[in-house]
């Protein structure tokens, strides 16, 4: 049933139903669109244009369609509506007649999809949300798991400075949450309802838009019907801290990928998310990892679509902004997957704490510490670094680690060296000397770790 057919004498082509029709993806919407009507319903009412038996037979009505649509018993694909929003019309007027008929008075499509759209999404954030969670405490038990642990820090991908394990765990805790601010922010910015907007000029029905939206949650009207119904800011911000949100997947999921790899062995993942080869059977792919960062192709890819479909768009609605659909429902899928998938391979993973720490003590990460003890022997740093980086090619040289050179050829290099340079070239010394907020000393990140354990505990 189109609700708009009055007008025309002849019907849609079947190849303009198969562009236009938006049932087959925006039925995901079927819970809020019953939502939003159940409202408009009792806001009809109150305004005079329903009777209180025909808003409680219309109210009755689609509460059983919520049923069922929340039992997933409506079936979409036997039905040739264009939308939701004519499905729900249909099965109205199939059980109410006329009554059902009514609904539809002062209201359009276009504020009635910005509305389910900004339900949808809100509903979707909050769940999203609880897999970030889900993903820290993963990060923040497998870092606890190895408190102890020391991996080679890395700057262009080269050995840079040793760093806690717990200290890299950390640092994509941080992200995440981020991503979870950023979600508190696109919620706090979309609680506004766009219901009684119309179809862009308002309607000239009495409904009181401040008690709609308080009966679906929001914390206020929209302020302006044109940008009421054609805003799709909420749409970008969630497309935009998705693809921020699967960038750090992505990077992490480099990380682990390397560690993974034979020529660093700092960490085998478990059975559960890793594949094997159809020729080589001695291969163990870590295949959840390269997908999760292959993912963020098509989620990018969605947030740049819709970009350039608003960036042309007049006020107000226009029938391109049904293409801000397909991609966020599948962005939210794909996030969702990968959230899931991040916290299965954390929790699988064990690290090879020995390996760790001849990468660490390897490729003259040390050479820092030295210049800074030159530092504490009077010498200018950028002294101190030009003489450490003497001493890095003598130790090139004797093909040796720095703090295994002898104190002559040592003090060949620069006579302030003294025997107390020993101590200072050890791992932990240059981890622990780092003992500043936000350092990677084990006592900065143990009580970091405490911290954010203690913050996702009060967060259950």
């Amino acid at each position: 049933m189109a609700l708009w057919g009055g007008r025309f004498a002849a019907g849609s082509s079947s190849m303009f139903r198969q562009v236009n029709d938006s049932l087959p993806f925006d039925q995901v919407m079927a819970v809020q669109d019953l939502q939003g009507s159940v409202v408009w319903s009792r806001a009809l009412h109150k305004a005079g244009v329903l009777s209180a038996d025909e808003q409680n037979q219309l109210e009755d009505a689609l509460t059983q369609l919520q049923q069922q649509a929340e039992a997933g018993d409506l079936d979409f694909a036997g039905s040739s509506e264009e939308d939701i929003h004519s499905f729900v019309e249909a099965a109205l007027i199939d059980k109410l007649g006329d009554v059902g008929r009514k609904l539809h008075t002062g209201r359009s499509r276009n504020d009635q999809v910005a509305t389910d759209f900004r339900l949808w999404v809100r509903e979707h954030v909050a769940s999203l949300k609880q897999d970030l969670y889900t993903v820290i405490r993963s990060l923040l038990h497998t870092a606890n798991r190895h408190q102890q642990a020391i991996i080679p820090g890395y700057t262009h991908l080269q050995r840079a400075q040793p760093i806690m394990f717990a200290h890299w765990a950390l640092a994509y805790v941080e992200m995440f949450k981020r991503d979870i601010s950023r979600l508190d922010d696109l919620e706090a910015r979309m609680n506004q309802c766009p219901l009684g907007s119309g179809a862009l000029a308002g309607t000239t029905y009495p409904v009181d838009r401040h008690d709609i939206a308080q009966q679906l949650g929001f914390a206020s009207p929209c302020l302006n019907s044109l940008d009421a119904v054609s805003d799709r800011d909420f749409v970008l911000e969630l497309l935009f801290s998705a693809s921020t949100s699967m960038m750090h997947i992505s990077r992490m999921a480099e990380d682990l990928i390397f560690y993974n790899s034979g020529e660093a062995g700092f960490l085998q993942l478990g059975d559960t998310v890793t594949s094997g080869s159809s020729l080589m059977p001695q291969k163990k792919n870590p295949d959840a990892l390269e997908l999760m960062r292959g993912k963020c192709g098509r989620v990018f890819g969605s947030l740049q679509a819709l970009l350039v479909t608003m960036k042309g768009l007049p006020l107000a609605y226009n029938k391109d902004m049904q293409e801000d659909k397909e991609g966020a429902i599948d962005t939210v899928n794909q996030w969702h997957c990968c959230l899931c998938i991040a916290s299965e391979v954390l929790d699988s993973l064990s690290l090879n704490e020995q390996r760790c720490r001849e990468a660490a003590a390897q490729g003259y990460a040390n050479a820092t510490e030295l210049a800074d003890y030159l530092v504490e022997k009077g010498i200018p740093f950028r002294t101190g670094h030009d003489i450490a980086g003497k001493v890095v090619l003598s130790a090139i040289e004797a093909k040796c680690p720095i703090e295994d050179l002898p104190l002559t050829t040592l003090q060949s290099v620069c006579d302030k060296i003294e025997d107390d340079v020993y101590a200072v070239l050890q791992l932990e010394y240059g981890i622990n000397k780092r003992n500043i907020l936000g350092g990677t000393s084990a006592q900065t990140v143990i009580e970091a770790l405490y911290r954010e354990l203690e913050a996702m505990d009060s967060q259950e």
